[in-house]
């Protein structure tokens, strides 16, 4: 519900054209204005969304803009914008929507392009690493004690050399398997991707420390591949029901002939597919989050389609090859890479890319006579975490000039002690400390100017700003006011319910064992022994062998609409007719029937709450009609509508 509010609001924003002029107030609600231009660019980017034609009516529409407008108003009388919730929430969606603003295209770009193409192969390698905190910088002891384990690893083996080394605490030594682009860091990915099969790579930095990795092999990737399958859950109601048991059952009747299809709409316990016949949505190698259920699916093909049966973590399985695809083209997988790439350790580079952009942009100069100073100021103090800003420091001097945005001395040496931590120990001259530090700064004060001015620079980042602060906030209205008022007003609840009793009824179910077989045959001779009193087990024993899977029994409550329970069913006690059903044939022993009734509250809950939701909303929003006054501008209307209808 959060995230659809959200999605909403965010539908709110076009170009007004020059009929309306960008001032022109549509309506006022208590003398607070609301733009035309506003509503115009909620109606046109919703109106392909709407597929109720009653909602395109301008009229119509404009009635659910100012409730919307109302429930905005209402919110900030209830100070629910003050909230610290709701600061956080919106703080950190701000801080995420800026960063798809504060990006270098063209890095980016030339990024999206690398990413692909290691996507296009998958790398088999081998890795040592040394741990190494990313702040030291005296690393050449750890560089020639990992060219010896090169030299080693080239002469006795990789292995030999993993068994000695490997302690799991400072050196790992590890085989990896297959990967593919953003499965590591990007670092370790690009020298990975740059040596060659057989190759040993030079020692390498990541934040982890120093490597080494050795590629063994290189492949085409996996590409992209759709299967059906069939699950028995681990976790079953029916405690007699035995899972590996089941899904052998299941397998027996696969190899008979019977269609996996129908199978699936029985038996599968994963309902999100079993009503599609198992099918599954396409996926590539590493996106799911059961290496085994991968393994099995891209194992499969046309001349090998159906597995055995498996189990994972989330149950057994059995699975059918329906197609596989090769790397699909680049264009189909751009925008999934963008958003890799902008949440991967890539994203420096496209933020020193920006920074320097911005640099330029704003006109900043750097202050070659303070960086000289600054470096005249460091002592070796700075690397005991020892040093402090010097007293006789000209606070107030001009440090820094961004636009209209003034940074002194002191806001840099404030910077430039908090950084001392990140030095501790290390040997490094004062100039290369000042221009390090000096260039995090300059960064994140360049980035930050950016992302504190952004709404003033960038006309599509405030449009969306501004529909996020409003659709969170009107979540948390509603909430408030509908959501958890119908909840915990039991009583409420219950006169609701008894006034709307008529909407809450059961439908026919009947209490039973289902037997199903995809021979008519064996079902109508299971339908004899029902007769003659037999049970389960007997007719289990009796129909079905080591070999041969000939009848399933499934013991429940089906209710009239149930999948399983065919559509032409008649509701009686005993023994059924044989019915056709998901190519199979069905019997079933009704032992209770359970005919249409009146559901109690506690077991219609869910949907008189729902219900019970939405008339206090009616009423709220009749609420908030009497306490604002909402004043239309019938001549900007007018324009509204002829705009709109060209």
């Amino acid at each position: 519900m959060k995230q659809f509010i959200c999605a909403l609001s965010l539908c709110f924003t076009v170009f007004a054209s020059a009929q309306v002029k960008p001032n022109d107030v549509l309506f006022t609600v208590d003398d607070e204005p609301v733009l035309a231009s506003e509503f115009i660019r909620v109606y046109k980017k919703n109106l392909d969304l709407v597929k109720d034609e009653s909602q395109k009516d301008i009229d119509a529409y404009l009635d659910l803009f100012i409730n919307y407008q109302l429930k905005v108003k209402e919110a900030k009388r209830l100070k629910l914008d003050e909230e610290p919730k709701y600061v956080r929430e919106f703080t950190n969606y701000k801080n995420q929507l800026v960063k798809n603003y504060l990006t270098d295209n063209k890095v980016t770009d030339v990024l999206v392009e690398e990413a692909y193409q290691r996507s296009t192969e998958d790398v088999k390698a081998s890795h040592i690493l040394i741990r190494l905190d990313e702040n030291v910088t005296d690393t050449t002891a750890v560089y020639n004690r990992l060219l010896d384990l090169r030299a080693r690893v080239l002469d006795e083996g990789f292995e030999k050399v993993q068994k000695e080394v490997h302690d799991g605490k400072e050196v790992f030594a590890e085989n990896l398997g297959y990967f593919s682009t953003f499965k590591m860091v990007y670092p370790f990915e690009t020298a990975a991707y740059n040596t060659k099969v057989g190759e040993i790579s030079k020692p390498f930095r990541t934040r982890f420390g120093f490597h080494i990795v050795k590629v063994e092999d290189k492949r085409p990737s996996l590409g992209e591949v759709t299967v059906a399958h069939i699950m028995v859950a681990l976790k079953q109601k029916d405690s007699l029901l035995n899972p590996e048991k089941r899904i052998n059952e299941i397998y027996k009747k696969l190899q008979q002939g019977e269609a996996f299809e129908s199978l699936a709409k029985q038996f599968s316990d994963d309902k999100s597919s079993s009503n599609k016949g198992g099918r599954l949505s396409a996926f590539t190698g590493g996106q799911l989050s059961s290496p085994e259920f991968e393994e099995v699916a891209f194992s499969l093909s046309e001349d090998k389609p159906i597995s055995k049966p498996f189990k994972t973590e989330f149950g057994w399985h059995i699975v059918k090859f329906i197609d596989k695809k090769g790397i699909q083209p680049f264009e189909e997988v751009k925008p999934l890479l963008e958003s890799k790439v902008r949440r991967d350790s890539r994203s420096k580079l496209i933020q020193s890319a920006q920074a320097e952009k911005l640099k330029k942009s704003y006109n900043v100069v750097d202050n070659e006579q303070a960086l000289k100073y600054f470096e005249s100021i460091i002592t070796d103090d700075y690397f005991k975490r020892a040093w402090v800003v010097p007293t006789d420091l000209d606070k107030s001097k001009t440090f820094l000039t961004i636009k209209d945005k003034v940074l002194t001395y002191d806001d840099f040496a404030q910077y430039l002690f908090s950084n001392q931590r990140n030095y501790v120990q290390k040997k490094m001259s004062a100039e290369s400390v000042v221009r390090g530090v000096y260039k995090a700064y300059l960064e994140a004060q360049l980035m930050q100017y950016q992302k504190d001015n952004l709404e003033n620079e960038n006309q599509e980042f405030a449009n969306v700003l501004k529909e996020y602060r409003d659709g969170l906030l009107l979540f948390d209205l509603m909430e408030k006011e509908v959501w958890n008022a119908a909840a915990k007003d039991t009583v409420g609840l219950k006169a609701y319910y008894e006034k709307h009793k008529e909407n809450y009824m059961w439908q026919d179910r009947v209490e039973g064992i289902m037997f199903s077989s995809a021979k008519e045959s064996v079902i109508k001779d299971v339908k004899k022994s029902l007769e003659t009193g037999a049970k389960v087990d007997d007719i289990e024993s009796k129909f079905n062998t080591e070999k041969t899977q000939n009848v399933i029994a499934t013991k429940g409550v089906f209710q009239v609409g149930d999948q399983n329970l065919p559509t032409d069913f008649k509701f009686a006690e005993g023994v059924s007719d044989v019915y056709e059903h998901h190519n199979a044939f069905h019997v079933i022993k009704a032992n209770k029937i359970l005919p249409k009734g009146q559901k109690t509250l506690d077991e219609a809950k869910g949907k008189v709450i729902s219900d019970y939701q939405n008339q206090i909303e009616t009423d709220w929003i009749e609420t908030l009609n009497q306490r604002y006054n909402v004043k239309i501008n019938d001549k900007i209307l007018k324009k509204v509508k002829s705009e709109i209808s060209n």
